[in-house]
């Protein structure tokens, strides 16, 4: 008899089995049952995770979805923050804030763009001076997502004025509600509350809150940005929120435009050149190998791509595509259908229409976010392709001092 496949691997494989008994035996598992299990984060070392294989991972994933279970919404925690403080932190830094990440008790934001340097993170300013115990943190950061709803935050500081902007950095775990710390709204053009400007003021972090080692922060911000790539890389083409291509085919049927529909094909075309992509880095981790410069190009692309497919379905609107879609999707308006033959109806067009009116506004950050798409390309160009690295201006370098012999 033919073993039935579901996904990654047979019906039988004993992780999928473990994982579907477990499941029947806890369906709606509460936050310390999900943590205890190892589900959460499968890949960490126990005691937080299981130290599953990629393929288990994957694995479990399916099972998780297939019953509907989730995660917890803290993926700056889990993603970017926690594995940096398995990477380096003390035992006593993984015992304090590693569980209380997996059960979603403890929101995590990351405190490290600041208004003079975001594509050049590594020229920061805000500044961390020892005092005793104490460092005393002066300085502002910006874009600091969810900043409002987290208890801690990541967060990188000078602490060596004097040494080269890549050194004399370091990394710290720094509360929110420390005296000093204030939080003042960004609101974005979508109309939500996400971003904040966070300004330190004198604020005294205790130097047990430092990880890793003092002035070596550089290596561990990379290590979060790493993680921070891989995840904005997955998913929907809203860093893994909202539709994917085949939903804009989907809404697109009938269209009879030949502009038009040469767009669409190319942003389907698009969209399984990414899938492609992916289902290669998945090969890859499958195989044992570490994501690499895959996940900067795979970023370009799919913020672009993002991009693509949100301005092809605002087009396609008209002039609907104007509208205040929270405004003016009624009923009364819905149900005038339009005379035009192939053309979209109004109760066409409002079909979840808020989601893609919100995706377009969105989506004009998608190549700025997590690393802007120059900031990718630089990278692509000096590891992959071997071309001169950026000239050390504190050094009086230039680009013909970076050439490669």
């Amino acid at each position: 008899m033919a073993i039935q496949t579901t996904g990654t691997a047979p019906d039988d494989h004993p992780t999928r089995v473990t994982v579907r008994r477990w499941l029947e035996e806890h369906p709606e598992p509460t936050a310390d049952e999900f943590a205890d299990s190892g589900y959460v984060v499968p890949h960490w070392p126990e005691p937080y995770g299981l130290s599953a294989s990629p393929l288990d991972q994957l694995i479990i994933d399916e099972e998780l979805a297939r019953a509907g279970v989730h995660r917890p919404n803290n993926a700056i925690a889990i993603g970017w923050a926690g594995p940096t403080i398995l990477h380096a932190g003390t035992e006593e830094q993984k015992a304090k804030y590693l569980r209380p990440m997996l059960t979603g008790e403890e929101v995590w934001c990351q405190m490290f763009s600041e208004p003079g340097s975001g594509s050049d993170l590594a020229s920061l300013s805000t500044r961390a001076e020892r005092d005793g115990e104490i460092y005393r943190i002066n300085g502002q950061k910006i874009w600091t997502s969810g900043a409002h709803n987290s208890k801690y935050g990541i967060l990188i500081a000078r602490t060596d004025p004097d040494a080269s902007k890549h050194r004399g950095i370091s990394y710290f775990v720094c509360p929110t509600d420390l005296p000093g710390i204030e939080l003042r709204p960004i609101i974005d053009m979508t109309t939500a509350y996400s971003f904040n400007e966070v300004f330190f003021d004198d604020v005294e972090l205790p130097a047990e809150n430092l990880v890793g080692e003092e002035n070596r922060g550089w290596a561990l911000a990379k290590v979060t940005l790493a993680n921070e790539r891989v995840s904005l890389s997955t998913g929907g083409v809203l860093w893994g929120m909202g539709p994917d291509t085949n939903d804009l085919i989907d809404r697109s049927r009938g269209e009879t435009d030949p502009v038009m529909r040469q767009r669409l094909a190319e942003a389907y075309g698009d969209g399984e050149v990414l899938d492609l992509i992916r289902q290669r880095t998945l090969m890859a981790r499958l195989a044992g190998k570490q994501p690499g410069t895959e996940a900067s190009i795979r970023k370009i692309m799919a913020d672009e791509h993002g991009q693509t497919v949100m301005g092809i379905d605002k087009d396609r609107a008209g002039a609907y595509g104007m509208l205040d879609i929270d405004r003016y999707a009624t009923d009364e308006f819905a149900s005038a259908d339009s005379e035009q033959p192939g053309s979209r109806s109004p109760n066409d067009l409002l079909r979840n229409a808020h989601d893609w009116e919100w995706g377009y506004l969105f989506s004009q950050a998608l190549t700025i976010g997590g690393g802007t798409g120059d900031v990718q390309r630089n990278i692509i160009g000096e590891r992959v392709l071997q071309l001169p690295g950026e000239p050390d201006v504190e050094k009086g370098e230039s680009w013909r001092d970076t050439r490669r012999s």
